[in-house]
């Protein structure tokens, strides 16, 4: 996989990582410009600053998909700028922030070093369900459709472009993650987004650019995850895990999150 800028839609950019197959989104209007996440570390953020300044040198507003360390722990290495994200997503970067980066420390004690340099920066600028910036002219809307794969997911509409950023609502090339999920919403969530936005062109927080008929793919399949989960509480799992459409690790992490909610 090269690390490249992918034009997806008129000045609007995908950027595929190696570091956890993680995209980068990028929407270029007249004198400013938007970043979606920021990457696992200040190393790799500032890897992704030579790259935006490949493609303009205007200051930017960076917006957070979600409070999964991924897709924040850059945030720092591109101040002052405003930082957006969702009102529970800064709060659970405060509330958790350490403890993800004890964790990554833990699972990648090889890169203790470029976590231990990490500030934790929370989104300075966040709203509940809707907000529209301009950037250079451009509107671009920041939506919270409902729980799914975190608390706190923000799609981002590129309405000129034809373009949607799905953070981690949608996943390409490996399951989607359940472990901070509400996998009873995330269906419903899936399904509102569809439903509001037509666009063709969906980016993926991991994985390869996909269209809608992906999207609604991916969607069915959290449906029947959905279902399958709310049958297990009941009946229980022995007879129905072969049924699940992700592997069976993927799936007991999906069940035991549904459970949470189930048990309420």
């Amino acid at each position: 996989m090269s690390e490249h800028w992918q034009e997806v839609g008129d000045r609007v950019y995908v950027r595929r990582h190696k570091s956890f197959d993680m995209n980068v989104g990028l929407v270029v209007g007249d004198g400013h410009c938007l970043i979606l996440d920021t990457r696992s570390s200040h190393r790799e953020a500032g890897e992704l600053v030579e790259a935006v300044r490949s493609i303009t040198g205007s200051p930017w507003t960076v917006v957070n998909s979600h409070s999964h360390f991924d897709h924040y722990f850059g945030n720092a290495i591109f101040g002052p700028a405003e930082i957006w994200g969702h009102v529970r997503c800064a709060e659970e970067i405060e509330q958790y922030g350490e403890r993800a980066r004890a964790g990554m420390i833990k699972s990648q004690p090889e890169r203790r070093a470029e976590y231990e340099e990490v500030a934790i920066v929370p989104p300075d600028h966040t709203f509940t369900v809707e907000a529209s910036l301009d950037i250079g002219g451009r509107i671009v809307h920041l939506r919270h459709f409902g729980l799914g794969h975190s608390s706190n997911d923000v799609v981002v509409h590129v309405p000129d472009a034809g373009v949607v950023f799905a953070g981690d609502l949608v996943e390409e090339g490996a399951p989607p993650a359940f472990s901070d999920s509400y996998p009873l919403d995330w269906p419903v969530t899936m399904a509102a987004i569809l439903d509001e936005l037509p666009e063709q062109v969906v980016v993926p927080g991991h994985g390869a650019v996909v269209d809608r008929a992906f999207a609604q793919a991916q969607q069915a399949e959290l449906t029947l995850v959905a279902e399958l989960a709310r049958r297990a509480h009941v009946e229980g799992l022995r007879d129905l895990i072969k049924h699940f459409p992700y592997p069976e690790e993927v799936a007991r992490q999906a069940i035991e999150r549904a459970f949470l909610q189930l048990d309420v």
